[in-house]
């Protein structure tokens, strides 16, 4: 045993039941679990005007649901329009639920040290969807969605794992804000539907 640590081990005062607060945590979680939600209703489900989209959460850390691990979401991308482009480092899958488009991809070289550094690369790959396929974002790829129907909408569901955060990882940047962003609308189920209207053309 080093002279110096055999000496420092018993300085300080200073007293916590850090341990004990860990075993009431646990005690105590059923009777928390059972007052949080299982279904979750649509009217329970929050909308965002966010900087990547027009959302509907589904699942989320602060809507006091019995999901631990999970955050789900539902993208709605207006005829003709695209997603925010963004990047995290948790992976990501998305069902595509209605529409057709493509995704821009763009995969990064990452360098983890005493620091973190991330560099794009310069190829921008492209990848076609539809209906019923699964679209799987790679770990700190730069990412965006984009529908190719000028007529109607997109809906994809976005779920991703939020352990990533948990373990001090929550690292995501918005790189681009989708078109129909406005940090002073508040999205409501009226408004989507006023975006996902296609504009009729006025005769000439």
């Amino acid at each position: 045993m080093a002279w110096d640590e055999s000496r420092a081990w018993k300085k300080g005062r200073s007293n916590q039941k850090l341990y004990q607060a860990l075993l009431d945590d646990a005690s105590t979680a059923p009777a928390r679990n059972a007052k949080r939600k299982k279904i979750v209703r649509p009217d329970d489900m929050p909308w965002e005007m966010s900087r990547q989209g027009l959302l509907k959460h589904l699942i989320n850390e602060g809507m006091n649901t019995r999901m631990e691990t999970v955050d789900a979401y539902m993208l709605i991308i207006p005829p003709g329009s695209r997603s925010g482009k963004h990047r995290h480092l948790a992976e990501e899958c998305l069902y595509v639920l209605e529409g057709r488009g493509y995704d821009l991809h763009q995969d990064c070289d990452v360098e983890i040290t005493d620091t973190y550094h991330w560099k794009p690369q310069a190829e921008v790959k492209r990848y076609e969807w539809e209906a019923g396929d699964v679209i799987y974002i790679p770990p700190n790829t730069i990412h965006q969605h984009c529908n190719a129907s000028k007529d109607k909408p997109v809906r994809l569901i976005s779920a991703t794992n939020r352990i990533y955060k948990a373990c001090g990882l929550n690292d995501l940047e918005q790189l681009e804000d989708a078109p129909e962003y406005d940090s002073k609308v508040v999205l409501t189920a009226e408004l989507v539907e006023k975006l996902l209207r296609v504009k009729e053309k006025t005769p000439a």
